[in-house]
């Protein structure tokens, strides 16, 4: 058995680092155990934290925003994952979240990104990262950049976790790698006083270094190629078998679960949301669920378990937002501004997963001319496939219709009501602002399949959004029996939480950063009462 602790953290992604440093900053002695070696799916992220309201990098870019906008906005998104107290008071802290990552040593800047996409190229970090610009949406809440990008190259998840990573440490938080949680242990009032676990401490130096590097490269690139992940992590179980030895670790505060969501495991997936299949697991081997299923076997309840996002972005390049997104009867899907989780929605629950990008000649000449410089490089090699294997070419509607087996009436028909209203200025009739709509009269007329299937040239990541249900104040896990399960906190993806109903870019980070400080506040303090943290 190792030695007490106040507070164990079960796994060490941003939501567990939050919980850590605000434990230890609260002054209680923090352990973290992590399957393999820390990241988690936050590592492996864009790096992007929805925040607003006037932040100092909104200000420094001209962003004109306030609390009371945020929040219109979200209110939209989040629906009822929480109260209205809780995201009013996610929106008023959203400033002071960006100062206190700063502060642990997280690059933020302003520089705005001035074109239409879903994650910008390393010129830009302050961009609209959902549908704050689309129809329906404007009308409501005034747009505003709220997507801060960590400031460092590429996809800048993995700084971010690095340096709270570095956070942690300095203050004296123990991080155990290797180490699987099996098992929450009770005391004799039916607290949760530790974790029972299997754990590769003491074994040979050679293996846990093994293990650490089958963890890392299972994730990404493994991410890209599922069968490279399916054998490096099935490498690492065998090791886990041979010399993973069993221990027990006390926590006199309680235990904060942040392991994550389930979307690893597909049989978990295909029982609460079956029809989210074909996509790109977004996450690590770890993202197995065995975080909320410790939480439930202790007694806590769960939430929104059958809420997945799936991303299918058009942009970039920016130009594509100006086509149709039709589906197999050739009639229009979504406002093509909306952000990439309300289109993969779309297509999975309303249109079988299928759907065509309509453009014409000059968007596609436009799209070439901009593609490479809009975008990052895993873009760029999404953007060549839809111009080249994923594109249908036709001299005609009604030639491009057939050609990909749509209804050439049904197309001719969307396109000319799209074109009559761009003509007149009227609406658009599927609500797309403005500024995006441009009439298609350029042929040839091209058919780009953003269908939803397993693709390694343009795949549909996707992650699990629910989790065990939380006391919204503290972070406690929530009982079955409509209580609370004493010493037991949830938080990030293992939790529900603000993106837990829909997901724009940025909010899982944010609330991972929002949930974790809140668990690590109320458990580090040891403090029963029921009154938020921040």
């Amino acid at each position: 058995m190792g030695a007490p602790v106040d507070v164990i953290v079960i796994g060490f992604g941003a939501a567990g680092a939050c919980a850590a440093i605000e434990a230890a900053d609260a002054g209680a002695s923090v352990l973290v155990l992590d399957r393999f070696a820390g990241g988690g799916a936050s590592a492996l992220s864009g790096g992007v934290v929805y925040a607003g309201g006037g932040t100092e990098h909104q200000r420094a870019a001209g962003v004109d925003d306030s609390v009371d906008a945020m929040y219109d906005y979200l209110r939209l998104e989040v629906g009822d994952a929480v109260s209205e107290e809780t995201l009013r008071r996610f929106c008023e802290g959203s400033s002071d979240m960006i100062g206190w990552l700063e502060h642990n040593g997280v690059p933020f800047e302003g520089s705005l990104c001035p074109y239409k996409t879903s994650y910008p190229n390393d010129d830009y970090y302050l961009y609209h990262s959902g549908s704050e610009t689309a129809g329906g949406f404007r009308e409501i809440a005034k747009p505003a950049a709220r997507g801060h990008r960590v400031r460092g190259p590429g996809t800048s998840g993995k700084l971010l976790f690095a340096r709270l990573s570095v956070a942690a440490r300095r203050r004296g938080v123990q991080v155990l790698p290797g180490t699987r949680a099996t098992e929450l242990i009770t005391d004799a009032t039916g607290a949760i006083a530790g974790v029972r676990v299997r754990t590769l401490r003491d074994a040979p130096k050679w293996v846990r270094r093994t293990h650490r590097l089958l963890g890392r490269y299972s994730a990404k690139p493994g991410i890209y190629v599922p069968m490279v992940r399916k054998t490096l992590y099935r490498q690492a179980e065998r090791l886990e078998r041979r010399y993973a030895r069993e221990a027990e670790f006390v926590a006199r505060n309680g235990v904060v679960i942040s392991a994550g969501g389930f979307i690893a495991n597909r049989p978990m997936v295909r029982e609460h949301a079956p029809a989210y299949r074909g996509g790109l697991a977004l996450g690590t081997s770890a993202d197995d669920g065995s975080g909320i299923r410790l939480g439930v076997a202790a007694g806590g309840a769960t939430g929104f378990l059958d809420r997945v996002t799936a991303w299918r972005f058009v942009t970039p390049p920016s130009a594509f937002v100006r086509g149709l997104i039709v589906d197999g009867n050739g009639g229009r899907v979504i406002d093509e501004s909306r952000y990439g989780a309300a289109v993969g929605e779309a297509l999975i629950l309303r249109h079988d997963a299928k759907g065509w990008l309509l453009v014409d000649e000059e968007i596609v000449a436009t799209a070439k001319r901009s593609a490479r410089g809009e975008a990052q490089w895993f873009q760029w090699l999404q953007a060549l496939y839809m111009l080249r294997r994923g594109r249908v070419t036709g001299s005609s509607l009604a030639e491009v219709a057939k050609r990909v087996g749509m209804d050439p009436a049904g197309l001719q028909a969307t396109v000319d009501a799209y074109n009559a209203a761009a003509a007149s200025g009227a609406a658009d009739p599927a609500g797309k602002p403005s500024e995006y709509v441009q009439a298609l009269r350029t042929p040839p007329y091209s058919l780009l399949d953003i269908s939803i299937k397993p693709s390694l040239s343009f795949p549909c990541p996707m992650l699990t959004l629910g989790g065990l249900a939380v006391d919204e104040a503290t972070g406690q896990v929530r009982g079955e029996d409509g209580g609370l399960v004493p010493g037991l906190y949830a938080a990030g993806r293992s939790a529900v939480g603000i993106c837990s109903s829909s997901y724009v870019s940025g909010l899982s980070l944010a609330d991972c950063v929002f949930s974790g400080r809140r668990a690590g506040v109320s458990v580090g303090r040891n403090d029963d009462k029921n009154e938020n943290v921040f």
